[in-house]
């Protein structure tokens, strides 16, 4: 596979995963502090997909950026994972009552307060948090692939 399908695959995957977060949004699943917190490296790696598009031989630094966005949004979703299934404690201001203030007090209609601890939709006992790590680990192989093409 060339260099530029990599890449092309890669920062698309990073797309449809936003896009997909995007999606459960908007279908009433709001995202935590977390699950936010996850999507700025996509969007980094998006971004670095379309600039090296834009280049004719991109330089291997570049596609190895867009490797690192892809892990670091990988890693934060392990670290999330852990948060779900209690294997750690998450920030106080986004798990069990919010830093000394109840879920229900916090919420609005406007903006639901989700707790980073609770699953709100899973699979295959995974929850978004663990999938979100997982393809993104593969899309961080894609752009060291395309790295070294």
């Amino acid at each position: 596979m060339t260099r530029t399908r990599l890449t092309v695959l890669a920062a698309g995957g990073s797309f449809a995963l936003l896009a997909g977060a995007f999606l459960f949004q908007a279908l009433g699943y709001p995202p935590c502090a977390l699950c936010l917190w996850q999507r700025w490296p996509h969007a980094v790696a998006i971004v670095i997909g379309a600039v090296a598009l834009m280049i004719w031989r991109p330089a291997t630094p570049l596609l190895l950026l867009g490797a690192l966005a892809a892990a670091t949004t990988g890693g934060i979703g392990i670290y999330h994972t852990g948060v779900e299934r209690d294997w750690w404690e998450g920030p106080s201001s986004c798990t069990g009552t919010g830093g000394g203030l109840g879920g229900d007090l916090l919420s609005t209609d406007i903006a639901p307060v989700v707790m980073c601890d609770d699953v709100v939709w899973s699979l295959f006992g995974l929850s978004m948090a663990s999938y979100n790590a997982l393809i993104s680990f593969g899309l961080a192989a894609l752009w060291v692939m395309a790295a070294r093409r």
